[in-house]
C-alpha cells in the first residue's frame, strides 16, 4: 500500500508540473504561432423571434426521448416479459444451465413478441406513424392514436382474477376513482399489466417445473434403492429430462400454451 500511494504522489505531481510548465510557455509566447491551429469551440443560447421554432424543437427531443425509451417500452407494454420468463423456466426446469444461452432466448422472445403484437403494431403504423410523416397530423395526436391498441391489448391481458386485483390495487394507492376502464390513467394501467404478466410468467414457469420434479424424485427414488447414495440425482435425471422433453415436443407444447394465454387459438 505505501508503494502505491508513493507511486501517485509521484504522479500527481508530475500533473502539477505540466500543467505549470504549459502555463509557462504560453505565457511566454512560444505557443503563439500555432494558436491556430486549435480551433475554438463557442456555445451561445439566444433568444428567439419565433415561438414555433422552439415547439419544433420540443418536438424533436420529446421524439428523441421517446427512441431512448423503446426498448423498455417494447419489453414492458407487450407480451416480451411474460414470454422470457417463461422460457428462462423451462430451461431451469430442464436443468440444462446455460443451453439455450440467454441471447436464443431474448431473441426467440423477441420474435415471438413481435407475432403477438403484430394487430397493434400495424394499428399503430396505419393511425400514428404513416399520418404524422405525412403531416395530417401532430405529434400528441400521435401519441394518443398510438397508445389506443396498446391499451386495448392490456386490457384483454388484465381480463383475469390476477389483472383485477393488480388493477384495483395501484388504483387504491393512486387514490383514483374509476367507473369505465377507458377511464383507467396510464399509470394505474402500466403497473398493473406489468404485475400481471409477472405473475402469469412465474405461474406457467411453476406448472412446467411440476413434471420436471416427478422425473427428478423418480430418479433420486431409483438411485437411493440401489444403494448410490453419493450419485448426484440431477446428473442422471438431465438426460431423461432431455429425452422425456423432446419426445413430447415441449418447446412446441410450451410455447403453444403460451401463445393461447394471450388470446390466440
Amino acid at each position: 500500500m505505501r508503494r502505491f500511494k508513493k507511486v501517485g504522489f509521484v504522479i500527481l505531481a508530475a500533473l502539477f508540473l505540466g500543467l505549470f510548465s504549459v502555463q509557462n510557455v504560453h505565457a511566454a509566447g512560444i505557443l503563439d504561432p500555432y494558436a491556430s491551429f486549435f480551433p475554438g469551440i463557442t456555445l451561445e443560447v439566444g433568444a428567439t423571434d419565433d415561438p414555433q421554432s422552439v415547439v419544433a424543437t420540443m418536438q424533436v427531443l420529446f421524439l428523441v426521448s421517446i427512441i431512448a425509451l423503446a426498448p423498455s417500452l417494447l419489453v414492458l407494454l407487450t407480451g416480451f416479459t411474460r414470454i422470457v420468463i417463461v422460457l428462462s423456466f423451462t430451461r431451469q426446469a430442464m436443468a440444462t444451465q446455460q443451453m439455450p444461452p440467454n441471447q436464443v432466448l431474448v431473441g426467440i422472445a423477441l420474435f415471438l413478441t413481435l407475432f403477438i403484437m403484430a394487430p397493434q403494431f400495424n394499428e399503430i403504423n396505419q393511425n400514428a406513424i404513416i399520418p404524422l410523416g405525412a403531416g395530417e397530423i401532430d405529434t400528441a395526436q400521435a401519441i394518443e392514436a398510438a397508445w389506443v391498441p396498446l391499451r386495448d391489448f392490456m386490457f384483454i391481458q388484465l381480463d383475469n382474477q390476477f389483472g383485477e386485483h393488480a388493477v384495483t390495487l395501484f388504483m387504491d394507492l393512486s387514490g383514483t376513482m374509476i367507473y369505465y376502464d377507458e377511464q383507467i390513467p396510464p399509470s394505474v394501467l402500466i403497473p398493473a399489466f406489468i404485475v400481471n404478466e409477472l405473475t402469469m410468467g412465474f405461474l406457467m414457469g411453476f406448472f412446467i417445473y411440476l413434471p420436471f420434479i416427478v422425473i427428478d424424485m423418480v430418479v433420486a427414488s431409483v438411485l437411493m434403492s440401489m444403494g448410490m447414495m453419493m450419485l448426484p440425482p440431477a446428473m442422471i435425471s438431465m438426460p431423461f429430462k432431455i429425452m422425456v422433453f423432446i419426445l413430447a415436443g415441449g418447446w412446441r407444447v410450451v410455447i403453444e400454451n403460451m401463445l393461447r394465454t394471450f388470446g390466440y387459438g
